[in-house]
């Protein structure tokens, strides 16, 4: 495989909601908020489902890199319910090796409720249910070992056996990449974070918003200060100021696409991350890279959904 992604295996559930619904349930938009299974069948019990799909961050990522012709693989945790079935057929219909022996769980399979305001913005409701759960019993070492390169989400790191597993999987692999994910997860893991990203990881994405959290910086040129400190690939995307990779004392930038017809940001980060790590596996420059990227992260957001 040229790409192993680690990450939560979540069944997303998109939805078209106004402004109040979110003002109504205490929700702060563009934002990602973890629910119980109560608390996300209430939400739902009031709208009406747009679509669902096998996903997650990295699923999102690791499908995007398979629909560009790249070997890939992808290791989640399910349970053996309807949606846990469903998941994995979702996964291999768009051509990616599912690396989970699926068995019989005490918790229901994660899902992810996203809700799609006029404004194109996605705020997310995610009851993990057994994605959450994964250990390092889940992670096959040889699998790690086959892939060139392992992709982890930040989402899926927590203290404990998710934390066991992320450990295991960076010792075992060639080469490890990981996504912040979202400020929330910044801010709930920020000296952890702090380490992977400065001592373990040898590539890193993020969004503006959450490395300047993450480092604590007043300023833009903070990041870019700390990236050539620690002399490792980080990647930022920076909405409408476009994206940079910053690697030792090399910057280069790639402006956003303008004058698109905007529909949903979901999956904006996730294609990013596959356009540019499709470059970065294939040996194209750090500029190419950032194009494919770019490229991607227009397209998805141009749709209703994290898939192209």
């Amino acid at each position: 495989m040229k790409i192993l992604g680690i990450g939560n295996a979540i069944v997303d559930v998109i939805c078209k909601i106004d402004n109040n619904f979110l003002i109504k349930n205490g929700l702060v938009k563009s934002t990602m908020k973890l629910v119980d299974e109560k608390e996300f069948e209430k939400l739902l019990g009031n709208l009406k489902i747009e679509k669902t799909i096998s996903g997650g961050s990295v699923a999102n990522s690791i499908v995007g890199l398979s629909q560009l012709g790249n070997e890939v693989g992808f290791i989640g945790k399910v349970n053996d319910d309807d949606l846990g079935k469903k998941y994995s057929e979702g996964l291999e219909k768009e051509k990616v090796q599912f690396h989970y022996n699926i068995k019989s769980e005490k918790i229901p399979t994660g899902t992810c409720l996203i809700l799609v305001t006029p404004d194109s913005e996605r705020t997310m409701c995610t009851f993990l249910g057994t994605a959450g759960k994964i250990s390092e019993i889940d992670i096959d070492e040889k699998i790690v070992k086959k892939s060139e390169m392992t992709f982890l989400e930040g989402y899926l790191w927590d203290k404990g056996n998710p934390q066991k597993a992320f450990n295991k999987v960076i010792s075992y692999s060639k080469q490890s990449a990981m996504s912040l994910s979202d400020l929330f997860c910044v801010e709930r893991h920020k000296d952890y974070f702090l380490d992977l990203v400065k001592n373990k990881l040898d590539v890193t994405f993020a969004n503006e918003q959450e490395i300047m959290a993450l480092i604590e910086a007043k300023s833009f040129e903070d990041v870019v200060a700390f990236a050539k400190n620690i002399q490792k690939l980080i990647v930022i995307t920076r909405g409408e100021n476009g994206a940079i990779a910053i690697q030792n004392n090399q910057i280069i930038k790639c402006e956003a696409k303008k004058n698109l017809n905007i529909k949903d940001l979901t999956g904006a980060g996730d294609l990013f991350a596959a356009g540019f790590l499709h470059g970065y596996i294939n040996k194209l420059t750090l500029k190419e890279s950032l194009e494919k990227g770019t490229e991607l992260s227009s397209r998805v957001i141009q749709q209703v959904g994290a898939r192209l």
